[in-house]
C-alpha cells in the first residue's frame, strides 16, 4: 500500500498530550494491549492511530514498536511538551526535530561519542524531511515554530542539572530537552518508518521549571496539536 494511504501513528506520553486528538476525531476501534489503548480514528481526513505511551524512554520505545508491528503506519508523529535549552525559545514555541540524540547514553569511557549507541554508529536520528517541511509551515498566534535538535533522557531537567551539564548546549547543541523522543526516533529509524517529533515548550528547564510545566502544559499541548493538525491536513 502507498505509504501516504496508510494510517499515521500519533503518540503522546500523557493524557493531556493526546486529548485534543481524541476529542476531534471519529473513533473507529479501540485495541488494548498490556494496559495500553490504541485508538484507530479518522482525523482531518486521515486514518490515524492515537496512543498514550506513558512517560520515559522504555515505555515510548515499547509502545512505538507495538504500534508499528500491529498497525503498519505510514509515518509516526510524537507530540507533546519539552523544556527549552535554546534561550531564544519562549513558552508555547514549538520545536520540530531535525535530529534527536539520547543525551543520557554515555559510553565515552569506552571511546564512543556521547549519545552514540556503542558498536552501532547510531547517534543522530534524523526526522523525515517532508514531515518537517509541512509542519514547519504552521503559523501559530503569538508563538513560533522552529526546527532543531531535541535531546532525550530519563530526567526532568532544572537549573541545577543544566548548569552541571553544559554539554547539553555546548556539545550537543540541544534546543529542547524531553524524555521520549529519542527512543521513538531510534525505533522508527530501525523500522524505516518516517517520523517527526513535535515538542512545544512548557518550561525553560530552569528554576521555575516544575511550576511552569504544570501551569503551561495545556497551552503547550494545544500548540502541538495545531502543528500536527496542519501536518495531517497537508500530508
Amino acid at each position: 500500500m502507498d505509504r501516504q494511504k496508510r494510517a499515521i501513528g500519533i503518540i503522546g506520553s500523557m493524557d493531556v498530550e493526546i486529548s485534543h486528538y481524541l476529542k476531534n476525531s471519529e473513533l473507529k476501534r479501540e485495541t488494548s494491549w498490556n494496559g495500553i489503548t490504541f485508538y484507530e480514528t479518522g482525523l482531518f481526513g486521515k486514518k490515524t492511530v492515537v496512543v498514550k505511551s506513558g512517560v520515559g524512554k522504555v515505555f515510548a520505545a515499547m509502545v512505538c514498536e507495538r504500534l508499528i508491528d500491529e498497525f503498519d503506519p505510514g509515518a509516526v508523529v510524537f507530540t507533546g511538551v519539552a523544556g527549552a535549552l535554546n534561550r531564544e525559545l519562549d513558552i508555547g514555541d514549538v520545536v520540530l526535530s531535525r535530529v534527536c540524540i539520547q543525551y543520557d547514553l554515555d559510553a565515552e569511557a569506552l571511546g564512543f561519542p556521547r549519545g552514540e549507541i556503542p558498536y552501532t554508529h547510531l547517534r543522530e536520528f534524523k526526522a523525515d524531511e517532508a514531515l518537517i517541511d509541512i509542519a514547519g509551515r504552521t503559523k501559530l498566534e503569538g508563538n513560533k515554530v522552529i526546527t532543531g535538535t531535541i535531546l532525550t533522557g530519563d530526567q526532568f531537567m532544572t537549573t541545577k542539572e543544566t548548569n552541571e551539564h553544559k554539554y547539553l548546549t555546548e556539545e550537543l547543541h540541544g534546543d529542547a530537552i524531553e524524555m521520549e523522543g529519542g527512543s521513538i526516533a531510534q525505533v522508527c529509524t530501525l523500522n524505516k518508518i518516517p517520523f517527526i517529533i513535535v515538542r512545544t515548550v512548557s518550561d525553560r528547564a530552569d528554576g521555575t521549571a516544575a511550576a511552569d510545566f504544570n501551569k503551561f502544559l495545556p497551552l503547550a499541548a494545544r500548540n502541538s496539536f495545531d502543528v500536527v493538525k496542519n501536518l495531517l491536513l497537508n500530508y
